[in-house]
């Protein structure tokens, strides 16, 4: 069974295309950039942009092809090739919820919103202390 999860923890394979804050941050999602890789037909895409002032970030996630049932989608941080502590939640489901005031993941489609330092998980092994920290 594929999750979106499988596809939104790719972020952490494209993190060094976010480097410039100035404009969107994009990443092309695949099961290639998980990790362990997973073969699958699924794919998304993924565009973030920092607000100038640092406080947020808006984003837009769209994806499709999914064989199984979507569970979540969140950001993990972490060094290329390792999967790192969930920081930041984008869409739960009944299954996984994500943290009180997550939007629920279309089985298919596109979720949108704006995330700031009231949605970053508990520091975690990554040691991510704060929102800068995600995103530096």
């Amino acid at each position: 069974m594929k999750k979106i999860a499988i596809a939104v923890a790719a972020l952490v394979a494209a993190a060094p295309s976010f480097a410039d804050r100035g404009g969107p941050m994009k990443a092309r999602l695949s099961g290639f950039q998980e990790v362990p890789v997973v073969v699958t037909s699924a794919s998304g895409d993924f565009e973030a942009r920092i607000a100038d002032d640092e406080q947020s970030i808006t984003y837009t996630l769209s994806y499709s092809g999914l064989q199984g049932q979507v569970r979540q989608a969140h950001i993990h941080v972490a060094q290329k090739a390792v999967n790192g502590a969930i920081v930041l939640w984008l869409c739960g489901t009944t299954q996984n919820p994500g943290p009180t005031g997550t939007q629920t993941c279309p089985q298919e489609g596109m979720v949108t919103g704006t995330l700031t330092a009231a949605n970053l998980q508990a520091p975690g092994p990554q040691q991510v202390a704060d929102f800068a920290d995600v995103l530096d």
